[in-house]
C-alpha cells in the first residue's frame, strides 16, 4: 500500500523541521529542567504528535513553534506536580525569527571537563546538533552501540554532578574549547557529505556549523583555533557550487569548475587564515586543515596543485593532530609527490583503523587503476559501495564500476 501524498508531504516537512530545530527545542527545554533525557523525551513525544496529527491537520504556518508548543504542553502535564518546573515552563517562549538561541551555551555544558573527551562530543552531537547515534557512530568509525553507552553514562554523570547550564567564564573557557571545536567540525563534515542516506549534503548541519564557529570567534576573538575552523568551514563551503554533477555523483576535486567557486569567500578566508598565522604563530589542527584546503583552493587548475606543500602540512598536521584519516588524507597527497606505489605502502598500515571506512577503500581503488590494476581496483570500489550510504558517493562508485551506465538514481 503506498502512502498518501499528504502523508508523505507532512513527513518530508517534518524531518526538515526536526533536523533545522530540534537542537534549539532540546536546547530550549534543558535551560529550565536541567534535564538532558527529559527533554528529548519531550521533543520525541512532540514529533509523535505531529507524525499523528499533520496528515490531518495540514502543516502548521510555523511547524518549528508548533513543535515547541506541543513539548512545553506535555511537559506542563508531565511535571504538574513540581511547581517550580511548572512555573519556568509556563514562562519559556520560543524564539522569534531572527532571535538567538541557547545552543552555544548548551555545547559548553556538554562540553564539561568532567565528562570525558568522546562523551562530550558524542552529547553535543546528539543533544544540540540532532544527530542520529548512527550518524555519530560514522563519525567517530565505531559502533552504534558504543555511542549509546557514551550517551547514557554522559547524560547522567551531568545529573549526578549538578553540571550548571552556561557558558563559562573566560578562564574557564581554555579547557573546554578542544571538545567544543571538535563537535563543530564533526557537525560540519556531517553537514558537507552526510552519511545519514537520504540526502547527499545537509546544508542546514553546515550552516548550524559556521553559524557556531561565527559566534565562538565573537567570543574568543584571540583564539588562533578557533578562527582556523571558522576559516577551514569557509574555505569547503566556497566550492559547494561545483561539488555534484547534473546526475547527483560527487564531482572529484581534479574535476571540479573551479569557475563555479566562490572566489571571494575564498580569498576572505584565506585572509582571516594568514592574519591568524602572522599574529599568534601558533599552528594547530584546524589552522593547518585550512591551509591545505587553501592550497587546493588558490591553484589555477588541478594539475597546478602545489602538492608538496601540502605534504608538508599533513606531515606537520600528523605531527601535532595523528589520525587515521589525516594519514589516509596524507597518502593522497603522497601520489602526486612520489607516486601510487609509495601512497598504496602508506595505506597497508590503516586497514585495521578505517575498514569500515569508505574513503579508504575508494582511495585504494583509485591507487590500483592508476597502476593498472582494474580488478583489484573494482573490487575495492565495491567494498566501498557496501559501506557508504550517502546518495552521491553511491551515483560516483556505480559510474566507476559501471562506466557506460550514464545515469544512477
Amino acid at each position: 500500500m503506498s502512502e498518501p501524498d499528504g502523508d508523505r508531504g507532512s513527513r518530508e516537512v517534518l524531518a526538515r523541521v526536526v533536523r533545522e530545530h530540534a537542537g534549539r527545542l532540546a536546547a530550549c527545554l534543558v535551560s529550565l529542567l536541567g534535564d538532558f533525557s527529559a527533554a528529548e523525551d519531550l521533543v520525541q513525544d512532540a514529533v509523535e504528535t505531529a507524525l499523528r496529527r499533520w496528515p490531518v491537520e495540514g502543516v502548521p504556518d510555523r511547524p518549528d513553534a508548533w513543535l515547541f508548543t506541543v513539548a512545553r504542553r506535555r511537559g506542563l502535564d508531565v511535571l504538574r506536580r513540581e511547581t517550580n518546573y511548572r512555573a519556568k515552563l509556563a514562562r519559556l517562549r520560543w524564539p522569534q525569527p531572527g532571535e538567538g538561541d541557547d545552543r552555544l551555551r548548551l555545547v559548553f555544558t556538554c562540553c564539561h571537563p568532567a565528562l570525558s573527551r568522546q562523551a562530550r562530543i558524542a552529547l553535543t552531537l546528539r543533544v544540540v546538533c540532532g544527530l542520529s547515534t548512527a550518524q555519530i557512530a560514522a563519525a567517530f568509525v565505531v559502533p552504534e552501540t558504543t555511542v549509546a553507552q557514551r550517551l547514557t553514562r554522559a547524560k547522567r554523570k551531568i545529573a549526578e554532578a549538578g553540571i550548571p547550564y552556561r557558558i563559562p567564564a573566560a578562564e574557564e573557557l581554555p579547557e573546554r574549547l578542544e571538545a567544543v571545536l571538535a563537535v563543530v567540525y564533526l557537525l560540519f563534515n556531517e553537514g558537507y557529505l552526510s552519511s545519514a542516506g537520504d540526502r547527499a549534503e545537509a546544508r542546514d548541519l553546515a550552516d548550524d556549523a559556521e553559524w557556531l564557529a561565527g559566534l565562538l570567534a565573537v567570543l574568543m576573538p584571540s583564539e588562533p583555533e578557533v578562527a582556523g575552523l571558522l576559516a577551514l568551514i569557509r574555505l569547503h563551503r566556497a566550492r559547494g557550487a561545483a561539488r555534484f554533477d547534473s546526475h547527483g555523483r560527487l564531482v572529484p576535486l581534479a574535476e571540479q569548475d573551479r569557475g563555479r567557486w566562490d572566489h571571494a569567500t575564498i580569498a576572505d578566508a584565506t585572509a582571516l587564515l594568514t592574519r591568524t598565522a602572522r599574529a599568534h604563530r601558533r599552528p594547530g589542527p584546524y589552522q593547518l586543515q585550512a591551509a591545505i584546503v587553501a592550497c587546493h583552493a588558490e591553484a589555477a587548475d588541478f594539475e597546478h596543485t602545489d602538492w608538496a606543500q601540502i605534504l608538508v602540512l599533513y606531515d606537520m598536521l600528523l605531527a601535532v593532530a595523528s589520525s587515521p584519516v589525516a594519514r589516509l588524507h596524507r597518502a593522497v597527497a603522497l601520489r602526486y609527490v612520489k607516486g601510487p606505489v609509495a601512497a598504496l605502502a602508506e595505506l597497508a598500515g590503516l586497514e585495521e583503523a578505517l575498514s569500515r571506512y569508505p574513503l579508504l577503500h575508494a582511495t585504494r581503488a583509485e591507487l590500483l587503476r592508476a597502476l593498472g590494476d582494474t580488478s583489484q581496483a573494482r573490487l575495492c570500489d565495491e567494498r566501498a559501495l557496501g559501506l557508504t550510504a550517502n546518495p552521491a558517493q553511491q551515483a560516483l562508485l556505480h559510474q566507476r564500476l559501471d562506466p557506460a551506465h550514464g545515469e544512477w538514481p
